[in-house]
């Protein structure tokens, strides 16, 4: 296999991350070439609306899907946690590589950190995770909707109209912008979203060959990780309409895996956790997170 195509969103971040895993992949599959094919999706086209109002996550994926199923391409890059927690029929997740730091960063117009912000400051996100995750901890701050790629984030916050943002650190590193992040937020402080900072690769199940190329570069240590977080997604049936997160961790020889749901206006917040032993295989992650997720929607 000489050449293969690669289904990708145009937005500069989609590029960057398409072409990261690219290059990686020609370095270690010798005289592959990787031909870029660009597709615009549903969720690009609808930027004047919450996600959660047109019809979910999955509107990043879909178009690069049918690009798959229909030939026009042999693998897609997406961010996996764009990707729904039933992959479409005909198509399977082939490779999970190295996660890039799951945490969100705050971005401030002056400088301030989170903690320092005045009262009644605006903050623009539409992650319902995020804007549940800043009341909990600034109930005083007004949250308003914000769309739109990073580069049009980062302008809409220098136009004056926010106060501050809250964007992916995994991002902003992928773009060279990472200079800009007035904090890191703790984990502690904001969860990250489930996958965040990790890239699926996806291609047709039945197309053996590709999906043995795209297992070279594949994470392991990545990929029961964030089986475990969408473990948890599955469990709760859950799409963007509900505020969830999920983040596991190795920890020595053992798996943390925290979680935390809630109504979509900030009611019910419920949080819960698994230490175990790192489980040895996927299939093995996923029972980890569905266990954690059947506890969350008991309760």
């Amino acid at each position: 296999m000489n050449q293969l195509v690669l289904a990708t969103r145009r937005s500069p971040l989609a590029l960057a991350q398409s072409r990261a895993f690219a290059r990686a992949l020609e370095g270690v599959c010798q005289g592959l070439s990787v031909e870029e094919l660009h597709v615009v999706t549903s969720g690009d086209r609808i930027v004047d609306r919450p996600l959660y109002e047109v019809g979910g996550k999955g509107l990043f994926v879909k178009e690069l899907e049918e690009a798959l199923l229909d030939g026009r391409a042999h693998f897609a890059v997406h961010s996996l946690k764009d990707v729904p927690a039933e992959v479409a029929p005909g198509l399977a997740i082939v490779a999970i590589p190295k996660r890039e730091d799951p945490r969100d960063v705050f971005i401030s117009r002056d400088g301030r950190k989170l903690a320092g912000l005045p009262e009644g400051a605006a903050v623009g996100t539409s992650s319902l995770r995020r804007a549940i995750a800043l009341q909990i901890t600034r109930p005083d701050l007004k949250i308003l909707p914000l769309r739109g790629n990073v580069d049009t984030r980062l302008r809409k916050l220098e136009e004056g109209s926010l106060d501050a943002i809250v964007l992916a650190l995994a991002g902003l590193r992928r773009l060279g912008l990472e200079h800009r992040a007035t904090e890191v937020l703790s984990t502690d402080v904001m969860l990250p979203a489930i996958g965040q900072g990790a890239l699926a690769i996806e291609c047709r199940a039945e197309d053996a060959e590709t999906a043995a190329v795209m297992a070279m570069i594949d994470h392991a240590e990545t990929a029961i990780c964030v089986a475990t977080e969408r473990g948890v997604m599955a469990a709760l049936g859950a799409d963007c309409r509900t505020p969830i997160a999920a983040f596991s961790l190795r920890d020595g020889e053992e798996l943390f895996l925290r979680a935390i749901i809630a109504e979509p206006d900030g009611t019910r917040v419920r949080r819960g956790e698994r230490r175990v032993l790192f489980p040895k295989s996927v299939d093995d992650a996923k029972r980890v997170g569905r266990d954690l997720g059947e506890e969350l929607a008991r309760m």
